[in-house]
């Protein structure tokens, strides 16, 4: 595809074209941001988060990240792509999908488009992407909103059996109303009683405190405390799914530092006599608080510590104007004893119509099904050790 980056392809009234290199999308910020503020494209399509991880994550993969200009070169699109080439028993495979789609846990990644050009701009990209289709082999879009235009323009725009949907994630969610007590909010949530209570307990405990920290110069200490904390909690499951390796440790290194130089990180860290105890790291998205990940002290467990903290995290939003408060993904309880809403995620693979692409689909599918064979026969208590021992593999590589 050397010959994609090079030039620019019309379609329709916009000015198509891609950028094939990482130096190039280094000198991108700048417009690549005031695209963002005039979109409603998620966090993570940010160049905040997906510079550094082509940096720190992606290494072998190199970008293509397709640019839609207007008639006076204004950037009014983005699809931030990469392309990795992929061996099957030996068969090379071109396959084009987000960045930023592994190892961060990255909802809602998309097309990023000036608002009201969301269908047009993801209409010329699908058309350049067709018509460049002996070029690659896969087009993989993880985690795109249920609602996203970009599903229903690649299914318009490519045959129906060539484009494959399928679901991914359960993201819960709440409104938040502007002017709300907090403690009207507390009574519609199933978290009132114990938080008040084991905050009451903890704000009586030599040095409590709660920590927020937002400014650029002033994050080594708190996400330090915070890699410390989330590995612990996770230590007895076999270590972490979402924050495993040095390469994620300083992706995020970098990604907070980005974050904050624009206003967007939330590190709160709970203090008790001067130990960190437990850690939140949030991002703030237009009116939206993004729960990304946390952890605390196992120690602590017993104290709630962790729901504390989200608690408080809570507060904050609501003492900042926010409108929303969004968990990502999963659904495990304590989020649903916090929030009401769900949204949901799909996943969306696109044939480019060559051999290679139905092959390496074909051996997936073969694989899938080998794997939930051989999971099926196992004892869950079986099937849990060998989970176990792949993370605590990849915490270690």
């Amino acid at each position: 595809m050397d010959e994609l980056s090079q030039g620019a392809w019309a379609a329709h009234p916009l000015e198509v074209g891609a950028v094939g290199s990482l130096s190039t999308l280094a000198g991108m910020r700048e417009e690549w941001a005031a695209l963002m503020d005039a979109s409603d494209a998620g966090p993570f399509n940010a160049w905040e988060w997906v510079y550094p991880w082509c940096r720190r994550i992606a290494t072998g993969r190199r970008p293509l990240v397709l640019t839609a200009r207007d008639a006076v070169g204004t950037l009014v699109g983005l699809m931030p792509l990469g392309v990795e080439y992929l061996g099957v028993t030996g068969i090379p495979v071109r396959r084009l999908s987000f960045l930023g789609e592994t190892h961060v846990g990255s909802d809602y990644l998309d097309v990023v488009a000036r608002r009201g050009r969301e269908r047009e701009v993801a209409g010329a990209f699908a058309r350049m992407l067709h018509a460049l289709r002996d070029e690659w082999d896969v087009l993989d879009l993880s985690d795109l909103r249920e609602d996203s235009p970009t599903v229903d323009v690649l299914r318009e725009t490519f045959a129906r059996q060539d484009v494959r949907v399928a679901p991914r994630y359960v993201c819960p969610y709440d409104t938040l109303t502007p002017g709300e007590p907090f403690d009207a909010f507390l009574k519609r949530t199933g978290r009132r009683d114990n938080f008040l209570r084991r905050r009451k307990w903890l704000a009586k405990q030599e040095g409590y405190r709660i920590e927020r920290t937002d400014a650029p110069g002033e994050l080594a200490a708190p996400l330090t405390d915070f890699f410390r904390l989330h590995s612990a909690r996770w230590a007895a499951d076999g270590g972490s799914q979402g924050i495993k390796g040095s390469g994620v440790e300083a992706f995020h290194r970098d990604a907070t530092q980005f974050l904050a130089e624009r206003g967007r990180l939330r590190l709160y860290t709970m203090k008790v006599g001067g130990h960190a105890v437990a850690s939140v790291y949030g991002i703030l998205h237009r009116d939206t608080f993004v729960y990304f990940q946390s952890g605390y002290d196992p120690a602590w467990r017993n104290r709630s510590v962790g729901l504390v903290l989200v608690g408080e995290t809570f507060r904050d939003a609501m003492e900042a104007g926010l409108t929303e408060y969004d968990f990502l993904r999963g659904t495990e309880t304590y989020k649903s004893d916090w929030v009401s809403k769900q949204r949901r995620t799909l996943s969306v693979r696109v044939h480019a119509g060559t051999w290679e692409g139905r092959w390496f689909s074909q051996s997936e599918s073969l694989a899938r099904l080998l794997r939930n064979g051989a999971k099926a026969a196992m004892p869950d208590t079986l099937v849990e050790k060998v989970r176990r021992f792949r993370r605590r593999r990849a915490a270690v590589h």
